[in-house]
């Protein structure tokens, strides 16, 4: 079983000026997509038919050769033929009702999470109760602990729309929990590569740490820790050995790039830090040949799965890690390495949190930093974790071949695109099982009503069946060849009507007055319905008329 993949490059590439978390995870996706899946022809949604041919370029960049199918929103009802759209995050609300106008249970939805805190992503989640979701759709969630997350939002959503209507059925998607995936052959390094990356950046025999990823205090993960257990695990160490922390990433801005060498020079003054670009590639690739340690103590509620210890696993690097989110399903504590526990305050205590963020006070970024200020790391466990690390070359060694190996076996897009084959098959699966059952509804997305329904008490009679219509003049045939050309006429190509069918009602018309019914009956049945509207089309240009 496949699915068809909604499709835009932004959400897909780290090409782009604001490189985020949820870049990298669609860039990944796709290329594990394309190397893993089992599908004999890949599908693709798209807005435009360029993007479409990005997609084709990239499947062909891969080595597929299937046939690559396009869905755009002329033929949007071609989806069932994949059996299932998937959506690059968690705001399938939309594309639901975009399915409904084919049958709800035409095809299955498919999205994923990312970060969960974002006012999108939260209002994506609690919208799906009130939007035509149905046991044949899923929102992948890749940590447990996201998982939680959506669950409490959708239970709260759930009270409150028990207190104000009464609702008592509710209807929720699958929420599976399947992680991210990596591409574990990008993080294997010779013993050549490690000297030489040890060499470039000039650590001789230095202890190296490395965080990889945003170097954003505020919406990633807040260093101080880090830096306060590394400079007490220096402490420990014999004279002379030295310590380096390589940050590899990029900050937002020159405050925040100022803010960070402010507290590494207070809190670990005897630690050397060089900081990377790791936007540049050449240079992630020597900070993770060169490091023997990997640490992200992350502490921030917009993380949700974490991958980059797993590409640290891959890289066969021992892990610190805070005990947070995701991080805690993919690091097995005292075995691929450390798990760091955190603190947060309790439930209640972040009302005013929240509200200044829900009523635009504080923006996102200050929401999210104004609630990792109040989430603790535990130092002194870290300091321990950096401690034994240090000590044993044999214990690093350990940790991080275990960690290699797990990586492999549970973490590679090719134990992983499988897992995605499976949850589209088990839901194709359900939606032939139940949603055969669902009735039909003359108007199943309300908000988007026909709007001959909608504004049915706007005009002063309707067009029916029991109309009776009359050619307005002998002309009629004549008129209708010059009107059907004027700008303004053509501009609503979409209703123009048959050139055939309406010279059909005109010469029906010569013999005298009939109704719309009567003067439908000649064209086939499947035409009948639009056949009436072509009446309407005709009225409007003056070519017929009402009989009196």
């Amino acid at each position: 079983m496949t699915a068809a993949i909604y499709y835009h490059p932004e959400a897909y590439s780290t090409a782009g000026p604001k490189l985020m978390g949820r870049n990298a995870a669609g860039e990944s996706f796709l290329r594990g997509f394309f190397a893993h899946s089992r599908t004999d022809a890949f599908w693709v949604q798209a807005g435009k038919t360029e993007h479409a041919q990005a997609f084709a370029a990239q499947a062909r960049e891969f080595g597929r050769n299937e046939p690559v199918k396009l869905v755009s929103k002329n033929n949007l009802g071609a989806l069932v033929k994949p059996g299932t759209l998937y959506f690059p995050g968690p705001d399938i609300v939309d594309c639901a009702w975009q399915r409904s106008f084919f049958g709800h249970g035409s095809w299955s939805l498919c999205g994923v999470t990312h970060t969960t805190s974002s006012v999108a992503a939260m209002d994506a989640i609690a919208g799906l109760l009130v939007a035509p979701i149905h046991p044949w759709d899923a929102l992948i969630c890749t940590s447990l602990a996201v998982k939680d997350n959506v669950q409490r939002v959708l239970q709260t959503q759930a009270d409150y729309l028990a207190r104000r209507l009464g609702a008592s059925r509710l209807i929720q998607p699958q929420l599976p929990v399947i992680p991210l995936g990596i591409h574990c052959d990008d993080f294997v390094f010779s013993s050549a590569q490690h000297s030489a990356a040890r060499e470039q950046l000039a650590l001789g025999n230095a202890l190296v740490v490395l965080y990889l990823g945003r170097l954003s205090f505020h919406a990633k993960a807040h260093p101080l820790a880090m830096y306060q257990a590394l400079e007490r695990a220096k402490s420990k160490l014999p004279a002379g050995q030295e310590v380096v922390l390589l940050e590899c990433g990029w900050h937002a801005n020159e405050s925040i790039r100022r803010a960070f060498a402010e507290a590494a020079a207070l809190a670990c003054p005897s630690v050397r830090v060089i900081t990377l670009d790791g936007r540049v590639e050449a240079q992630r690739q020597a900070a993770w040949a060169a490091a023997d340690v990997f640490c992200s103590l992350s502490d921030n509620i917009q993380e949700s799965f974490g991958i980059v210890p797993l590409e640290a696993m891959a890289a066969g690097l021992p892990v610190v890690v805070s005990d947070w989110d995701g991080y805690r399903d993919s690091v097995r504590h005292g075995i691929d390495g450390y798990c760091v526990p955190t603190l947060m305050p309790a439930a209640g205590l972040g009302r005013d949190l929240a509200m200044r963020h829900a009523l635009g006070v504080d923006t996102y970024d200050v929401y999210c930093g104004n609630a990792s200020s109040l989430v603790t790391v535990d130092v002194e466990a870290a300091v321990h974790a950096f401690a034994e690390l240090f000590a044993s070359p044999e214990l690093r060694s350990r940790m991080g071949e275990a960690g290699r190996q797990r990586a492999r076996e549970m973490y590679d897009w090719k134990a992983i695109i499988p897992r995605y084959e499976t949850l589209w098959q088990q839901l194709g699966e359900i939606r032939s099982r139940e949603g055969k059952a669902l009735q039909a509804q003359t108007h199943p997305w309300p908000a988007r009503m026909d709007p001959f329904a909608a504004f049915k008490a706007y005009p002063s009679t309707r067009l029916k069946p029991s109309t009776v219509l009359a050619l307005s003049g002998a002309d009629s045939m004549e008129r209708l060849g010059r009107l059907r050309g004027l700008t303004m006429v053509t501009s609503a190509r979409h209703v123009l009507p048959e050139q055939t069918e309406c010279e059909s009602f005109l010469i029906d018309l010569e013999s005298g007055p009939k109704s719309a019914g009567d003067l439908v009956k000649v064209l086939p049945k499947e035409r009948q319905t639009l056949g009436l509207r072509s009446l309407a089309w005709l009225l409007k240009l003056g070519v017929v008329k009402l009989a009196a």
